[in-house]
């Protein structure tokens, strides 16, 4: 990419690595965006909220590895908080309040909790210090003509308009464009008039309301830093992740009925709810705070976006939520998107020309955000009712037991290889599928042989059957 010029839109987490990678290659880098500085207090945040924290785990973690700047990812890893596992917030049978935490893998492998804004500070400034990275905000993508390769801006700062009424406009010719401004993009909507792109959009039955948890009356911690914190209440839950400053960023996840009748009922109705479904909340967020943040804060829809291609021939590639935007709960939405920059310029890296890069990056990418997603959603049942399933946890069990005592068998939880490997997301839907069959399949023997000495008959199965298997195999290899 020695010379060429590659435009960026979108100065977030994921366009601001594109563009790190693409500056690294020796290209021309200028990146545009909608909004202000991000690095600015006074810029307003897309979803209008400055706060959110984000699950950093290692398909992100490996994307900022592999831009080359190790400097850099230590910048940021110092900047998260380690959650080990979710802590479970529910009631007893007789209403005692209840705490129960959840690892998150056998092998003690753990998430980050990182804020989003100081994440896209430390890339932003990186970028800021190379000489062949330049910045335009407030520059409004308007048109782009995909086969001239050449884009159009309305400069929205006021200060630059030619009258009160009409914005200028410029025009700009770059040899690729990334598109990386997120799920309403507009590098989409235009390449839309050039790729036949299947496009699929759809806007779940939730919102979501963000609140913020202070530290307790000493400054520290009100509840435990390590954990993802989750009470779940069957159709809705509410969730909270530390920040470094001591206070968690929470929030409230349920159906618009929900928030309906919340946003309609007395201020008591929202106490009760939460002290009936989230045992403990109030303790930790005064009911005068609770509810002075759910009239302020925006309650917002949640969206699933998948669309093919994701190129159109050698000019244009879109990027994260401009290609598929996912429901937050697997926490992969920022690291899908991280990884995706790190495919697409393995493809470029290797491949003979552009257009066969961005075509192989197709057909790998789309087939993994179609799965993300999905698996993003069905998670959303998960974390607010099953985690208290005991079918649940015994299947948990039994797999982490596999993954730590048999790592011959390659078993895992399909959690920790979404969060904790580089497995495209497709793969490991197989191989979750074939594990399910494979406890299914057991576990309904156990059932129908019923007693302790069928069940110890099957695990003998499991476990010794397939133990000798493998040593006679490895015997016959040895004589071999």
């Amino acid at each position: 990419m020695e010379g060429k010029k590659v435009l960026v839109v979108g100065a977030g987490p994921v366009g601001s690595l594109a563009a790190l990678y693409a500056a690294g290659r020796g290209a021309e880098v200028e990146i545009y965006e909608l909004r202000g500085d991000l690095r600015n207090d006074e810029t307003t945040p897309l979803n209008f909220t400055k706060s959110i924290n984000l699950a950093l785990s290692e398909r992100g973690i490996n994307g900022l590895r592999s831009a080359g700047t190790p400097e850099l990812l230590e910048s940021i890893l110092a900047r998260t908080i380690p959650m080990h596992g979710r802590m479970i917030h529910t009631r007893t049978a007789t209403g005692a309040i209840s705490q129960q935490s959840q690892a998150y893998d056998v092998h003690g492998r753990f998430q980050r909790s990182v804020d989003r804004g100081e994440l896209n500070k430390v890339l932003l400034d990186h970028l800021s210090s190379l000489p062949n990275v330049h910045f335009f905000f407030q520059h409004k993508m308007t048109g782009a003509d995909f086969g001239k390769k050449k884009a159009w801006f309305e400069i929205m700062d006021k200060s630059s308009r030619t009258s009160e009424d009409r914005a200028r406009e410029i025009e700009v010719s770059f040899d690729l464009c990334i598109g990386a401004d997120g799920a309403h993009s507009a590098t989409r909507h235009h390449m839309m008039k050039y790729a036949r792109m299947d496009y699929q959009q759809e806007y779940i039955d939730c919102l979501w309301c963000e609140f913020t948890m202070p530290p307790s009356k000493s400054g520290d911690f009100a509840i435990s830093p390590n954990h993802l914190h989750i009470w779940p209440a069957g159709s809705f839950m509410f969730i909270a992740l530390p920040n470094l400053d001591k206070h968690f960023v929470c929030t409230l996840f349920g159906p618009v009925e929900l928030f309906s009748r919340l946003e309609t009922g007395s201020e008591s109705e929202l106490v009760s709810t939460f002290d009936k479904y989230f045992p403990g909340v109030t303790t930790y967020i005064p009911p005068a705070d609770l509810l002075g943040q759910f009239k302020r804060n925006p309650h917002l829809p949640l969206v699933n976006i998948k669309c093919a291609p994701h190129h159109f021939g050698e000019s244009v590639v879109i990027l994260g939520d401009a290609a598929n935007a996912m429901v937050p709960f697997y926490g992969q939405g920022m690291n899908a998107g991280l990884e995706s920059v790190r495919v697409l310029f393995s493809k470029l890296d290797t491949m003979p020309d552009r257009a066969t890069a961005l075509a192989a990056y197709t057909a790998e990418r789309a087939e993994d955000a179609r799965v993300i997603a999905d698996l993003a959603l069905a998670n959303y049942t998960e974390m607010r009712s099953s985690v208290t399933s005991p079918l649940y946890k015994w299947r948990k069990w039994i797999e982490e037991h596999l993954d730590k005592y048999v790592p011959s068998w390659g078993w895992a939880t399909q959690y920790s290889r979404i969060s904790f490997s580089n497995m495209r997301y497709s793969d490991v839907i197989q191989r979750s599928k074939s594990q399910k069959r494979i406890l299914t399949s057991v576990l309904l023997a156990v059932a129908l042989a019923g007693g302790t000495v069928p069940l110890a008959i099957v695990w003998w199965w499991l476990f010794g059957m397939r133990f000798q298997q493998r040593k006679i195999f490895n015997l016959t290899r040895s004589a071999r």
